[in-house]
């Protein structure tokens, strides 16, 4: 066997003594017939084996139209491309130039409180009327402070809860906070409200427009499917979202709000219906999402109601749909596929917090919570709701900056997560698309760096690699597509 005998393409070195060596590579199966072969900076091909083997026994004739493909995407390199190291080193610093930037993405619980009693919950949020679950003015200004101490040009503030406009109050004065320390920061600073939008008033929408306030929100689909998924008192959560939807365009602009959907059991059917809901709503990208196993989406059993195959099943349905309606000339995007295309076919590395090797905990997004708790990610925070504070790196009201970031609960997952170690993503084809989630391998299998075999994390993302690779290769009209998507036009 190919793979007994060299053990892994990933380690493997040719010998001085043929006319070309290899650059390390790895390879996975696509199909039944098919490989995928990469290089560490995300270069791929897709070969069948005896192409891998003709490769890998260096009987690949030089100057050959193979030969030269291999050369010129960094699989192998000879006398006359000695320097075919130094630029695939290039590519993969260019790759990893995120993680000098830092954390960029701040998220700040306002509060916990929320008029909403959605099942599948990831937040674990409390009732209305529970004050003691909001943000004060010192852990916000402690937390403001700590936002200014990234590194990264780009700061974005993010507002979650909860439902945060429930304590608007605490979000006016972090954007003012945040304002005036700018001033002289002079950092590119954004912020985004996480809203369900039940909240939102005339005075809320004057202060966005005047402090350029984003605004993000649940669109679970068609009216029966959301107030399903997300009930509320009265029953109205739909009405008030779609009406949320309008005013914030109106009053704002249309690129001022987005929205992500939750696949629940009762969405799995019903991907067309959702597809169409936001396509009449007006917006042109649909974020595909399944559930995470934290708050009350774990202790009511929903995350157990479907496994990573079906909601596979549910992507693959949704995303041909997508495929259709931009054939048929609507433009319409899947916002995971785009990320993912982006890290395959371009130099470009999105600050994706699960697709991140080291992960993107902390590195990439990083939680201050209400009581002023710092967590690796929102995950983190959410699984400490459920009562487990492995991923708390402190509290803003007791430690400095360098005491977070160096904490060893930021340390030890960061160590677990770089992919190139872990077995299986070592030798894997598709790690410089993927990454590592510790938080959820922690929460599903007792372990940061979780067994992949039997990871649903895995299992949902070489799926989605395998499937946009061979439209790929299998559909030149979809493939201008996804390019479109890849690139951002």
């Amino acid at each position: 066997m190919l793979a007994k005998r060299f053990n892994s393409l990933s380690s493997y070195r040719a010998s001085e003594a043929a006319g070309y060596k290899l650059l390390p590579v790895r390879f996975t199966p696509l199909d039944s017939v098919r490989y995928v072969l990469s290089n560490i900076a995300g270069e791929y091909r897709v070969v069948t084996r005896d192409v891998i083997e003709a490769l890998v026994s260096k009987k690949i004739q030089a100057g050959s139209e193979l030969y030269d493909d291999l050369k010129s995407g960094h699989f192998l390199y000879d006398a006359d491309s000695d320097i075919a190291a130094q630029l695939l080193g290039l590519k993969y610093r260019t790759k990893l130039g995120r993680i000098a930037q830092f954390t960029g993405l701040h998220m700040f619980v306002v509060t916990l409180r929320c008029d909403y009693t959605c099942q599948y919950c990831q937040v674990s949020r409390q009732t209305e009327d529970r004050a003691a679950f909001d943000m004060n003015s010192q852990v916000a200004e402690r937390s403001v402070g700590l936002v200014f101490q990234s590194p990264s040009h780009a700061i974005k503030i993010e507002f979650q809860g909860g439902e945060p406009l429930l304590n608007f109050e605490s979000i006016k004065y972090i954007v003012r906070l945040a304002e005036e320390r700018n001033k002289s920061e002079k950092r590119d600073l954004q912020f985004v409200i996480a809203s369900n939008l039940s909240m939102l008033t005339d005075e809320i929408l004057e202060f966005c427009d005047v402090h350029g306030v984003y605004f993000s929100t649940s669109l679970d689909g068609p009216e029966d499917i959301h107030n399903k998924n997300r009930p509320r008192p009265g029953r109205n959560g739909y009405a008030l979202t779609v009406a949320g939807i309008t005013k914030i365009r109106e009053r704002l602009g249309v690129d001022r709000v987005s929205a992500l959907m939750t696949t629940t059991e009762a969405s799995l059917g019903r991907c067309r219906d959702i597809i169409d809901e936001y396509v009449f709503r007006g917006f042109h990208s649909i974020f595909l999402r399944p559930l995470s196993p934290y708050g009350f989406a774990a202790r009511a059993g929903h995350f157990a109601r479907y496994d990573a195959e079906r909601w596979l099943t549910f992507y693959k349905e949704g995303l041909e749909y997508i495929l259709e309606l931009n054939r048929q000339g609507l433009p319409l995007m899947e916002t995971f596929s785009a990320i993912v295309l982006k890290k395959m076919l371009t130099p470009q590395n999105p600050p994706y917090v699960d697709l991140q090797s080291p992960a993107g905990t902390a590195i990439s997004a990083i939680v201050y919570n209400y009581d002023g708790d710092v967590y690796v990610a929102d995950e983190g925070r959410m699984l400490a709701e459920m009562g487990d504070k492995t991923f708390r790196l402190g509290n803003v009201l007791v430690d400095d900056y360098p005491a977070l970031i160096l904490s060893d609960a930021l340390l030890d997952p960061l160590e677990a997560s770089v992919a190139q170690s872990v077995p299986i993503c070592s030798d894997c084809a598709f790690l410089p698309f993927c990454g590592a989630d510790p938080v959820y391998h922690h929460t599903t299998q007792g372990d940061a760096v979780g067994n992949r075999i039997t990871s649903g994390f895995c299992h949902r993302n070489t799926g989605i690699f395998r499937h946009l690779i061979g439209l790929m290769e299998d559909s030149p009209s979809d493939k201008e597509t996804l390019l479109r998507w890849a690139w951002g036009r």
